[in-house]
C-alpha cells in the first residue's frame, strides 16, 4: 500500500476516490465508470507532477526519508549479480547497518558497500535504522583494502542519518573509525563511486562517500547535520527544521552548485519509491559510465583525480 506524505494529501484524496470507483466496478454496481476513472487518474498524475515540480528543501527531506524508498538491498538485488556479503571488522564484531561485499556489475567484479535502513520494524531494528557503529566503518575499510589489493572498483550507496552516537560506539572509537574509513577512501588506487540515495548524514556518510565521483538522487539530501539538529543548535528549537533545511543548502541542486557533488540522478514525479526500477536503472547507467571512463587509468591518476577533486571544493566560491 502506498504511503503518502503530508504535502501529498491532494493526491491521496484523488487516489481514494479512484479506489472507491474501482471497488464499485468490481461489484458490478456501476456500469460506466471507465471515463471517470481515467479523468481522476489524469488529475492525480497532474497533481503529483505539480507538487514534485516545486518541492521545498524540507519536503525533499521528507521524500529522502520515505520508508518505501529503495534501500541498499534493493540496489544490490537489481544491479549486482553473484553477490557475496562479507561480515566483521576482525577487531570487535559485525555491524548490520553498513553492509559490504563483492559481486559483479555488468559481469565485472566490484566491491560494494552501503548503509541499510531496513524496510520493516524488525529489519530496521536489526540494521539500527542505518546508523553504523565503529565496527561497520572498520569493516568498510577492510573491504576497501581488499578491493585495492586486487584492483577491484568500489561502489557505495549512502542512506544514513549519521553514525550511531551511542555510548558503546563512542567507547570503541567511533570518530577514529570514521576517519580511518575516510582515509582509506582517499588512498584507494582503484576508482570509487558513491551515490547518495536517501539521506547523507555527516561523517557517517562521508566515511564511505569520499569518492572519485559522488552522485545524488534528485530527492536525496546531504548535510553535516540533520535539519532538526541544525535548528536545535541555531535557534534552540527543533521545530524550525523547515527553515534550517532551506538555510543549510542540502539538496542536490545546491550541492552541485557548490561543487560538493558531481552530478544528480533525476527521479520521476512522485519520487524513487514510486518508480524504483526506473531510478535503479538510471543509477546503473551512471555507474557503468563512470567505470568505463576510469577503465585503464593508472593507480596514480585515480588517486590524483580524487585528491584534486576534493581540494577544489570551495575554490569557485572564493
Amino acid at each position: 500500500m502506498q504511503s503518502y506524505l503530508d504535502f501529498e494529501k491532494p493526491v491521496a484524496e484523488l487516489q481514494g476516490k479512484i479506489e472507491e470507483l474501482q471497488k464499485l466496478g468490481d461489484t458490478g454496481e456501476a456500469v460506466e465508470i471507465d471515463e471517470e476513472l481515467e479523468r481522476l487518474q489524469s488529475r492525480a498524475e497532474n497533481a503529483l507532477a505539480d507538487i514534485y515540480a516545486k518541492l521545498t528543501p524540507w519536503q525533499r527531506t521528507q521524500v529522502a526519508r520515505h520508508p518505501q524508498r529503495p534501500h541498499f538491498s534493493d540496489y544490490v538485488g537489481h544491479l549486482i549479480s553473484e553477490w557475496v556479503p562479507l561480515s566483521g571488522d576482525r577487531k570487535f564484531g559485525e555491524d548490520h547497518a553498513l553492509i559490504t561485499g563483492f559481486g559483479r556489475f555488468n559481469g565485472e567484479p566490484v566491491a560494494v558497500m552501503g548503509t541499510e535502513k531496513g524496510s520493516s520494524t524488525k529489519s530496521r531494528i536489526k540494521h539500527n535504522f542505518g546508523s553504523a557503529r565503529p565496527e561497520g566503518y572498520r569493516k568498510a575499510a577492510r573491504i576497501m583494502d581488499m578491493a585495492d589489493r586486487f584492483d577491484i572498483p568500489v561502489i557505495s550507496f549512502v542512506d544514513t542519518s549519521g553514525a550511531y552516537p551511542g555510548v558503546g560506539a563512542e567507547e570503541r572509537g567511533q570518530a577514529e573509525a570514521i576517519a580511518r574509513s575516510t582515509e582509506k577512501c582517499l588512498e584507494l588506487g582503484v576508482p570509487n563511486i558513491s551515490i547518495i540515495v536517501g539521506e547523507g548524514g555527516s561523517g557517517g556518510a562521508i566515511a564511505i562517500a569520499t569518492a572519485n565521483r559522488v552522485l545524488m538522487l534528485q530527492n536525496a539530501i546531504y548535510s553535516v547535520i540533520s535539519p532538526e539538529g541544525g535548528a536545535s543548535i541555531l535557534w534552540r528549537d527543533a521545530g524550525k527544521a523547515k527553515e534550517a533545511a532551506t538555510a543549510m543548502k542540502i539538496t542536490a541542486e545546491d550541492l552541485m552548485e557548490f561543487g560538493i557533488i558531481d552530478g544528480m540522478i533525476k527521479e520521476p514525479a512522485g519520487g524513487a519509491h514510486r518508480h524504483m526500477e526506473t531510478v535503479m536503472d538510471a543509477t546503473g547507467k551512471e555507474i557503468a559510465a563512470f567505470l568505463e571512463e576510469f577503465s585503464g587509468k593508472s593507480r596514480e591518476d585515480v588517486r590524483e583525480h580524487r585528491r584534486e577533486k576534493f581540494l577544489a571544493i570551495g575554490k569557485s566560491l572564493m
